[in-house]
């Protein structure tokens, strides 16, 4: 069954700014609504009572998708527990025979910003200042592998003439957003986080 309706719950709101963006660009289809937290671990400790209530009530054509940084954790323990937390709540968290799963984990590597590295063109749209070479150059050509990536951004940004305060994120997600083509992206998490969107 095609997934009609999705829930996305994130750890921060420039997060769910970024993704009010991205989504209708990657599945212009789908209808959504977006939960933000107080970071990780407020998104943690919230889940387990989140997926309960879905449980008795869950539509057949609705997923539900978690999208969290790595910040440096191990992937496949945190996608790990958050899918047993889905279990647990009895929402299905992996694919049985022809059912799609009710639950998809999805890691920013390492944060949020690195999708922003992984679209140069939308950065340089957004802020004109940056170089349009930044991403051939070493440290910037694999957008997943940079790290401490909000303060590269904010270095970045701040060469460039902009946020000489400190970078604001929920701005910087609004506006580089509006320029990223989510087919050219070169950040491998963000393509992983597409593709799953897609095949739902």
């Amino acid at each position: 069954m095609r997934t009609e309706h999705i829930e996305l719950f994130v750890e921060e709101a420039s997060m769910a700014i970024a993704l009010r963006t991205l989504v209708p660009k990657i599945r212009a289809d789908l209808t959504f609504n977006i939960y933000e937290f107080q970071g990780c671990q407020d998104l943690l400790g919230k889940l387990p009572n989140r997926f309960k209530g879905y449980r008795s009530w869950f539509p057949p054509n609705w997923r539900i998708i978690v999208l969290i940084d790595r910040d440096r954790k191990n992937c496949l323990a945190l996608k790990r527990q958050i899918l047993n937390m889905a279990k647990q709540a009895g929402l299905r968290s992996q694919a049985l025979r022809n059912a799609t799963p009710q639950v998809l984990v999805r890691l920013a590597v390492e944060e949020l910003e690195s999708w922003f590295f992984g679209d140069i063109p939308a950065l340089c749209a957004a802020f004109p200042g940056v170089s349009p070479d930044l991403g051939k150059r070493a440290g910037f050509r694999d957008p997943d592998a940079i790290k401490d990536t909000w303060e590269q951004l904010e270095r970045v940004l701040q060469r460039a003439g902009y946020f000489r305060g400190g970078l604001q994120k929920i701005r910087c997600a609004r506006e580089v957003t509006q320029h990223m083509e989510p087919a050219s992206n070169l950040s491998h998490s963000f393509r992983v986080f597409r593709d799953g969107l897609r095949a739902l």
